[in-house]
């Protein structure tokens, strides 16, 4: 596996009402808005400090690229048009030779050992996927060989429990490592669970 590790995290640029639509749906629009801020800015600073990896930002909308003022440390892409599929090859087939993980923004409990623990895996599989109690994934990665090799996502049913299937079944017979289990926060339940886990480990 040659080349520096390259992390992708996938973000919205954080607008009230553009963010977190079904957690606003719980709790309201300003504070679903505060969450994901938050979120983010936290996430960026923790995983923008660690040199064993390259820093990459893929944000929607296309025009946040150049207008929002992100973290000095990423290097800000566009994620361009299209599913969420179409939209996370296009962000690995851009990225510089190594090996590739891309990750969601609105997961807490993502730190620098899980993400470590990921690029770890990728020098023993194809592939690496990091399952979401939902039936998601948090973490999608690809080594230098698999990328951005026959990867046909339009089939996944996104947002819903069958989307970590559907992408283990489209990767086919690339050999697939298991990243952590972690927690994405999408309604106002997933945020109690989380800050009751906050809590008890507190």
């Amino acid at each position: 596996m040659r080349g520096r590790p390259n992390l992708i995290v996938f973000a919205k640029q954080p607008r009230i009402g553009r963010v977190k639509s079904r957690l606003a749906r719980d709790i309201g629009r300003v504070p679903a808005w505060r969450f994901y801020r938050a979120q983010l800015a936290g996430l960026l600073r923790r995983l923008g400090r660690d040199p064993r990896w390259r820093c990459w930002l893929a944000v929607t909308p296309d025009a946040a690229a150049r207008q929002h003022r992100w973290p000095a440390g990423w290097r800000v892409l566009p994620q361009g048009p299209g599913d969420l599929g179409a939209r996370m090859l296009r962000a690995f087939k851009r990225m510089p030779p190594g090996p590739a993980l891309l990750i969601g923004s609105d997961i807490p409990e993502v730190s620098r050992r899980n993400t470590a623990g990921a690029f770890r895996l990728l020098k023993r599989h194809d592939a690496v996927l990091g399952p979401a109690g939902d039936g998601g994934y948090w973490l999608i990665g690809l080594n230098q060989n698999s990328r951005p090799r026959r990867l046909d996502l339009s089939a996944v049913r996104w947002s819903g429990p069958q989307a970590m299937a559907d992408t283990r079944r489209a990767m086919g017979g690339l050999s697939v490592g298991l990243a952590a289990t972690l927690e994405d926060i999408d309604t106002g339940a997933d945020l109690a669970r989380w800050r009751e886990r906050q809590k008890a480990t507190g």
